[in-house]
């Protein structure tokens, strides 16, 4: 059942109303999972990342909420760094091949129990995080391990309103969806 849909399974609204920090991938999350590398004259390349809007201001009203936001990546990203802190990101964790020590990491910064964290993915190495988490969510076309995991699995694929997806169902659990729409600004 999708977030955007008015009924929430019970079990899952209980479990998603007490999230207060939304982890998440990158790549295959927040992004379709496209690594493009444009060839540049002196050999070198550059990556182009490409991030959806719709994310964007579903992280932008998670934020407003009150929720605090956070990416853990096994890659590292000039573009990623960027969009993160136009997003107002706290936590931003590049090159975490295990992803785990980040995650713990984030709890004592952050203050909360696991069972306050989402955890969004879509591979392999998100598994160990997402069995972490007290949310766990697969975005629509994770693996199918990732998905079995998974409290929930969003009907958006990576990069495509996966995360807009995973934060609305969020506040609509929480009963604060309708006056967050009040408040979205661009």
């Amino acid at each position: 059942m999708a977030a955007r849909s008015a009924r929430i399974r019970p079990a899952l609204k209980k479990r998603a109303a007490e999230i207060q920090v939304v982890l998440m991938d990158v790549d295959g999350t927040i992004t379709d999972g496209s690594v493009t590398l444009l060839s540049q004259p002196d050999g070198s390349a550059l990556e182009i990342k490409t991030f959806d809007a719709h994310d964007g201001q579903g992280m932008t009203l998670g934020r407003t909420a009150g929720l605090r936001l956070g990416v853990i990546t096994g890659r590292e990203s000039a573009a990623l760094r960027r969009r993160m802190k136009e997003m107002g990101v706290e936590f931003v964790y590049e090159k975490e091949p295990q992803k785990t020590a980040a995650f713990e990491e984030v709890l004592t910064k952050a203050g909360v129990p696991a069972t306050a964290v989402a955890f969004l993915g879509d591979d392999l190495p998100d598994i160990p995080v997402m069995k972490l988490a007290g949310l766990a969510v697969a975005v629509g076309n994770a693996a199918p391990e990732v998905k079995k995991i998974a409290h929930y699995t969003t009907s958006a694929p990576g990069g495509k309103g996966a995360a807009r997806e995973l934060i609305e169902l969020i506040l609509k659990s929480k009963g604060i969806w309708e006056q967050m729409i009040d408040k979205a600004r661009a």
